[in-house]
């Protein structure tokens, strides 16, 4: 009873500082929460460490998540997904994928949503603001509708190198002109800002002219980079953007003669924040790329990192020697801040700038699963169920072809999933015993349904009553 009064208190307020806008408050939230704020870390589902994750947002106030593709299967599983983790979250979520269009785009057509056009195809080959826009808003409308509040995007790499295997091969830039690159930017993140989410510019200082790939190892631009990669973060700091920008592991001579920009102060604080101007948060890229890993222990990392600027360390993974990945970046944190390696002040600038970002996105506990307007409709009979429900689909067009109906946990878990073969209009059903996809039976709890056609997915929940 004493921990749930301890965790209810910590709750309460953590959320009045939301309420107050979190600065006049900041100084009596404990360290160890703002520390956790500043991270943002991915999982491997139906893992140990998934619950892991779970533990992390309830009892150490973890400050974001990132979706990878192994995280998402359908509209309605993401859907559920981020309503769960939100649902233990005091402090709300930051939930982020990279939904840049083309070959780097989670939500797709192999998991419900629909192919994208790439950067290069929207800026170099149409180079057209409507149809920027369209693809944008597109895209906007399927995070608002999953609950992703962060998008890792759009890329502001000016594609100086069209052959770069981590921006030009993959057709990630829109532009080899710096200022078409800032105006499709300007597009791009306006439409996932009339839908309250942010958005990260990346790769600062500019992965354009790269002639290798980060991901891999060290990764030297200092003979290929070039100042014209600036300009679109000049532009756009300029024109007062404020969300996000993402960090990149690259070594520039010029810049920093010590460290890669990720982890230099010189980069991120003398040139973006000083120089630049910006007063949003930084981002790093991902801190288990080789361009980190091969080069800085794990501890010497995270603190050059910090000590560079940084605002969000991101991870893809949540485990590290097998033990919450969370908990060892705080205690490291925290350990250099007792040896007066970092400052009190410089987490407090960092909690400051995220809680702003925070209170500018409507974080939805609940958010609705993506469902547009279909020539169809699904219930469930009885419901509430005891041993066995029928799952009806009404089909009100001429459509043939197998309809997926599917049916998860409260958690995203699939449990069944049956291909209906439709002939035209009519009433089409399956019937579910309240087994798992091996045949054991489920607990008493609320389960969903779903139904796709061509795209279209419509759902409901039903409760099992044993």
């Amino acid at each position: 009873m004493q921990v749930f009064h301890q965790r209810t208190n910590k709750r309460i307020l953590l959320m009045l500082c939301l309420v107050f806008f979190l600065f006049p408050l900041t100084a009596q939230i404990p360290l160890e929460d703002k520390i956790a704020q500043m991270i943002m870390v991915g999982f491997t589902p139906n893992t140990d460490f998934e619950d892991t994750l779970y533990y992390d947002i309830a009892y150490r106030n973890l400050g974001g998540v990132i979706l990878m593709g192994n995280n998402i299967q359908s509209p309605v599983q993401v859907a559920v997904l981020n309503a769960h983790l939100q649902d233990h979250a005091a402090t709300p979520l930051l939930i982020a994928t990279d939904q840049e269009g083309g070959y780097v785009a989670r939500l797709k057509a192999a998991n419900g949503f629909m192919s994208t056009p790439s950067a290069y195809y929207l800026g170099s080959v149409l180079d057209n603001e409507d149809s920027t826009r369209f693809w944008a808003n597109r895209m906007a409308e399927w995070l608002e509708h999953s609950g992703i509040n962060v998008n890792l995007a759009p890329v502001a790499d000016v594609n100086v190198n069209p052959s770069s295997p981590a921006i030009g091969y993959l057709e990630r830039s829109f532009s080899a002109d710096p200022y078409k690159v800032a105006d499709h930017i300007d597009w791009f993140a306006s439409e996932f800002h009339e839908r309250g989410i942010a958005t990260a510019l990346k790769h600062f200082p500019g992965h354009g002219s790269a002639i290798g790939d980060s991901h891999l190892g060290f990764t030297d631009i200092t003979a290929t980079w070039i100042n014209d990669e600036l300009t679109p973060y000049r532009e756009l700091i300029a024109g007062g953007y404020t969300d996000m920008i993402m960090s990149a592991h690259l070594y520039n001579a010029h810049l920093d003669s010590l460290y890669p920009a990720s982890l230099s102060e010189k980069v991120l604080t003398e040139l973006l924040r000083d120089s630049l101007g910006f007063g949003g948060v930084i981002i790093s890229d991902a801190m288990g790329m080789g361009a980190i890993t091969n080069n800085y222990g794990f501890e010497e990392a995270v603190l050059l990192a910090v000590q560079a600027g940084t605002d969000i360390l991101l991870y893809t993974g949540n485990r590290y020697n097998d033990r919450s990945l969370v908990a060892e970046v705080i205690r490291v944190i925290r350990q250099n801040i007792d040896t007066g390696m970092i400052s009190e002040k410089r987490i407090d600038a960092s909690y400051d700038r995220i809680m702003t970002l925070k209170n500018k996105i409507p974080v939805s506990l609940i958010p609705s699963p993506y469902v547009p307007e279909t020539p169809f409709l699904i219930s469930a009979f009885p419901n509430p169920f005891n041993h066995a429900v029928r799952i009806k689909l009404s089909v009100h067009q001429h459509i043939y072809e197998p309809v997926p109906v599917r049916i998860y946990t409260s958690t995203g878990q699939l449990l069944r999933h049956v291909d209906l073969a439709v002939r035209g209009k009519g009433d089409y059903e399956i019937t579910w015993d309240g087994t798992s996809l091996d045949g054991k039976l489920v607990s008493s709890g609320i389960y969903l349904y779903t139904a796709e056609i061509d795209g279209r997915f419509i759902s409901g929940k039903m409760a099992l009553l044993k």
